[in-house]
């Protein structure tokens, strides 16, 4: 189904096809991939080749990656899952293990499934930067910054948080979360052998004055061989925590418990916007991963949703396509293939219960968690995950409510600042 444009005027485009996908990254490989495996003819267009390394550490709970038959994909799982609410020291008060395996993707094993995807569909790569996009009725053409066109009946942008060509409306200023990290060898174990710590929360190493400032948590693993990785991260703030902060607060945390540094392996430094709102979907480019608001506005995850949801839009994609639709309509096929009712509801709450989230002081906020991880697993595990149904998910606010102490309880009653926006957004969509 190759797409010939209706204009004989124009002229020839480097390559013309059903869909082009902008960007070279987890998002457009994933949509690049399953858009080819229905027969259609991709390219995908992006600065950077589809083989560069990618920075970031991708973590995923084991269960989830379990379901989707792709476990091999983790270069390491651990079961003795563990959190740290507490207000400190190393006691059992506010230790919670969670009893579910978290992995960490083998991030080369990751990408080239994808790439191997792509390759059998016959996904053609091009290295270029999208300058310019024009729409006409019954498809769109890039041009690139050195003039080459490129044609396609469907356009999907997933170069990032900061997308070549989705339009985002503003309702305020977009959080974002931050995290400062180290993979390295240190003269005592950060943390104990064998584990994984999803959120310690103890503050024990800084001034009770340091305590009143935005909290923030560690995030480690034992990746086996005396390496650890280790990373300050903070929640979610508007504006972000300064990476100097993160890197400062990491140090005074290893040194309270007598723990230095002495190699170090890797520096991780990672800042994504988490509550930016939804993407137009009136418009004729459609947004995949960050450029389509994929990111889980509550914990942050975003690759399992890239592994669940890319299948679902290229599916309606492919639909569309086979039964004639062109242009707006076909565009407005793909964004509700991608967001439908229940998922824009579940955004919007998600929205909504982190800007509470992020007025929390650090008392409450570990409060709040460690009444999180009390919920039944399937529970929080939906919840992180984003698989929980919009009833599934109310009821287990309920019982967060019900369990919590009451400082919880009158931060989540009373509304401040642009909650009351959020919730009456969230109430609209319903």
């Amino acid at each position: 189904m190759s797409a010939s444009g209706s204009d004989p005027n124009r002229g020839n485009p480097a390559w013309s096809g059903d869909g082009l996908v902008i960007g070279a990254g987890p998002a457009a490989l994933a949509i690049a991939a399953e858009l080819g495996e229905r027969g259609l003819a991709v390219a995908a267009l992006a600065p950077a080749p589809p083989t560069a390394p990618w920075a970031n550490t991708y973590g995923i709970w084991a269960q989830e990656v379990e379901a989707l038959g792709l476990a091999h994909l983790l270069s390491h799982r651990w079961e003795d899952t563990v959190s740290h609410f507490g207000p400190g020291g190393e006691g059992r008060e506010g230790t919670v293990h969670h009893g579910r395996a978290y992995g960490l993707f083998d991030k080369t094993a990751l990408q080239n499934h994808w790439l191997e995807r792509c390759a059998r569909a016959g996904v053609r790569w091009q290295q270029g930067r999208a300058a310019t996009i024009r729409h006409d009725p019954d498809d769109s053409t890039v041009t690139t910054s050195t003039g080459e066109e490129w044609r396609a009946r469907l356009v999907v942008d997933a170069s990032g948080h900061e997308p070549v060509f989705v339009r985002r409306s503003s309702d305020g200023p977009v959080a974002g979360q931050a995290a400062y990290g180290i993979v390295g060898r240190f003269n005592a174990d950060p943390i104990p052998a064998g584990q994984f710590v999803f959120m310690d929360y103890r503050s024990d190493h800084l001034p009770a004055a340091e305590r009143l400032e935005p909290p923030t948590f560690l995030y480690a693993m034992d990746l086996g061989d005396g390496v650890f990785f280790v990373e300050e991260t903070s929640l979610a703030l508007a504006p972000p925590v300064p990476f100097s902060t993160l890197r400062e607060r990491l140090r005074r945390r290893l040194a309270h418990r007598g723990v230095g540094v002495r190699e170090v392996l890797h520096e991780e430094f990672c800042l994504f916007p988490m509550n930016p709102p939804l993407p137009d979907p009136r418009q004729r480019v459609v947004g995949f991963g960050g450029a389509g608001g994929l990111v889980h506005p509550a914990s942050g995850y975003m690759v399992g949703g890239l592994l669940r949801r890319a299948p679902e839009l290229a599916d309606a994609i492919a639909a569309a396509l086979a039964a004639g639709l062109t242009g707006e309509a076909l565009a407005t096929a793909a964004w509700e293939g991608l967001w439908s009712p229940d998922l824009r509801w579940k955004h919007a709450f998600f929205r909504f219960g982190l800007e509470k989230l992020m007025r929390f002081e650090e008392a409450r906020l570990r409060h709040h968690f460690h009444t999180f991880f009390q919920l039944p697993t399937a529970q929080w595990t939906g919840f992180l995950t984003n698989t929980l149904p919009p009833r599934e998910l109310l009821v287990a606010m309920v019982g967060l409510y019900s369990r919590a102490p009451w400082d919880v309880r009158w931060g989540l009653m009373t509304l401040q600042g642009r909650e009351g926006a959020l919730l009456g957004r969230l109430l609209r969509c319903g």
